[in-house]
């Protein structure tokens, strides 16, 4: 087998999406579609999306910060309630648990890397790390993707080139720093489609 190891990211791949979450909560305001993801996006490096994800910010900074990202943008918002609506989304699916268990067993390392931030209660990824050989969170190495050193990181933590990696993402852009490095990439938009591409490439049965 070509491979010998498969990346997860998270939320919108094994959980549900928190660009879902947004794009709900972004109609219920009246909003332009992705409004709030072009705030995000555009505010970059520096901006309070970022360093939240980075672990340089906590929730309660997070939310004056963000709300600011966006006042500047024209928009007024409530972030703790887009960040509420985003954890209550973000529920496992479990035909991706059961497929992850499945390539364990076949003998694939499995690991997630994940764009994350620190939970009150620190929680963040504790129930699923169990499911991964490795699980890279950007809060906590103070990485977040694009970066290819967070791809890196995690191909390290697993012991494996990139180019004997599959990565699963449902951000284009995330995904264009994995194939750069030589992996192969799935974009995640509907979970069963995605697993057929990851039986294609496997030759894993995944899917019931």
């Amino acid at each position: 087998m070509r491979y010998r190891a498969v990346i997860f990211d998270l939320g919108g791949v094994v959980t549900g999406s928190p660009l879902h979450a947004i794009a709900a909560y972004e109609r219920e305001l009246g909003l332009a579609r992705d409004a709030i993801n072009h705030v995000v996006a555009g505010s970059g490096h520096g901006g309070a999306w970022g360093r939240l994800e980075r672990g340089e910010l906590d929730m309660a900074e997070f939310f004056a910060a963000f709300e600011a990202d966006c006042s500047a943008a024209g928009l007024s918002i409530d972030a703790r309630l887009l960040m509420q609506r985003i954890a209550e989304i973000a529920q496992p699916r479990p035909e991706m648990l059961r497929a992850i268990g499945t390539l364990r067993d076949a003998g694939l390392a499995v690991g997630a890397l994940t764009n994350n931030w620190k939970t009150d209660d620190g929680a963040g990824t504790r129930a699923l790390k169990d499911v991964f050989d490795v699980v890279v969170e950007s809060a906590i190495v103070g990485l977040r993707k694009p970066d290819p050193r967070i791809y890196e990181l995690v191909c390290t933590e697993l012991r494996v080139k990139p180019p004997e990696a599959i990565f699963l993402d449902d951000i284009g852009r995330n995904l264009k720093t994995a194939r750069a490095l030589g992996m192969t990439t799935i974009k995640v938009v509907d979970p069963d489609s995605a697993l057929a591409e990851l039986e294609r490439l496997t030759g894993v049965v995944l899917r019931d």
